[in-house]
């Protein structure tokens, strides 16, 4: 076991299975959850190298009965009742962050170093890199699939390629249901999701002297790049950001080579693209603006927006309610393992978790610990009306 060899448990008042975690915490981790979450976020799991948190999340589930194991890419699974599938993603972005538990400043106030305010006042709030995305949603997970007898996994990379989600759906069928997680708050559940085109701009041109007027392969570069981001400019000014085709250059390299006879240019760049424009389109538009040079497309992450109406979505908006939270129904910006699923799986799901996107990888990520509680029990409430 990674972190705490003493175990306690505690009873699901609604007769479920009793739900067992580690020992040795701070005095505000005092439930299962919350131990599991602070041995978690106490385990460094940047991309690549999250074996020992997939390890203690492995005796987390023997400790409470439930088969699992690590499988060859580094996913933990969790094979049972496939009316719900849990998943979220073992990895964090790197990033040292002390682990502490501090109480929610007074109203008004903000806790240094952050801009962003979460938790009531006197709240304890867990400090650590990945208590938000997404460590904190994984171990909300767990612990419910404990308690419901429910499919879990936890996947590997997310952050980089997604290469345990896409391993994960080459090995299995497809479930009922999918819940994914990552950090909507508890009352909030995600539906969509931009999708993301990755490429690489690479061109060469003679080398000369700078005060020739002939553009050089660093120019040609600098002009397509324009020509794209003119291109996916939208005519609406007010157009919602999720609606938008956006573009961004991720890194750019260029200069003689190195036999001093040609200049070259490589530009690595991403294009979010909203569900509503078709991938091949924007593959076809973005290519049309090259006048010289080429690019090299990677695998596309398809766009995914899922229907608020289905009997999943409704679950979780009578669990919330519930719970006593106002429901959000969000869009996100960016992508997440759901972009895969929806595509290779034909079932409801969503995007669920406690947490502040807005912490998502930042210096001062952390979550408030009755978030967490409440996620649990929405979670619970969920996956026991489906089964």
């Amino acid at each position: 076991m990674a972190a705490g060899t003493e175990r306690e448990a505690e009873s699901d008042s609604e007769g479920g299975t009793d739900v067992v975690a580690g020992g040795g915490y701070p005095a505000a981790c005092d439930t299962p959850a919350r131990k599991l979450l602070y041995d978690m976020v106490s385990i460094p799991s940047p991309s690549g190298e999250e074996e020992r948190a997939a390890e203690r999340l492995v005796d987390f589930f023997e400790a409470n009965g439930r088969e699992a194991w690590i499988d060859e890419v580094g996913n933990v699974r969790a094979p049972a009742d496939d009316a719900v599938l849990l998943t979220s993603h073992v990895d964090t972005v790197p990033g040292d962050i002390p682990v502490e538990v501090r109480p929610a400043p007074p109203e008004g106030e903000l806790p240094e170093p952050s801009d962003v305010r979460v938790g009531e006042p006197g709240d304890p709030v867990l400090w650590g890199r990945g208590s938000v995305d997404a460590t904190g949603p994984l171990v909300a997970m767990a612990v419910a699939a404990v308690k419901t007898g429910v499919s879990f996994a936890g996947v590997v990379r997310e952050e980089v390629d997604s290469g345990g989600a896409r391993a994960l759906i080459e090995d299995r069928d497809a479930p009922e249901a999918v819940v994914n997680g990552e950090p909507s708050g508890w009352r909030g559940i995600t539906l969509g999701y931009r999708g993301l085109l990755e490429g690489t701009y690479v061109n060469t041109s003679e080398s000369g002297h700078s005060s020739r007027p002939e553009p050089n392969a660093i120019q040609h570069a600098i002009d397509w790049w324009h020509g794209v981001e003119a291109a996916f400019t939208p005519d609406d000014a007010e157009t919602a950001v999720f609606d938008q085709v956006t573009t961004k250059p991720i890194s750019v390299d260029g200069g003689l080579s190195d036999d001093g006879l040609a200049v070259e240019a490589t530009m690595d760049v991403q294009l979010r693209i909203p569900p509503s424009r078709p991938v091949d389109e924007i593959h076809e538009l973005a290519e049309a603006e090259l006048s010289t040079g080429s690019v090299h497309w990677g695998e596309p992450m398809p766009p995914v927006m899922e229907s608020p109406r289905t009997d999943l979505a409704r679950a979780f908006r009578v669990a919330i309610r519930g719970a006593g939270g106002d429901v959000r129904l969000l869009r996100k910006t960016g992508t997440s393992d759901m972009n895969l699923f929806a595509a290779a799986w034909d079932c409801p799901m969503v995007t669920y978790g406690p947490g502040n996107s807005d912490l998502d990888h930042a210096p001062d990520e952390r979550l408030p610990l009755p978030d967490l509680d409440r996620a649990v029990d929405v979670l619970t409430e969920v996956c026991r009306k489906r089964r």
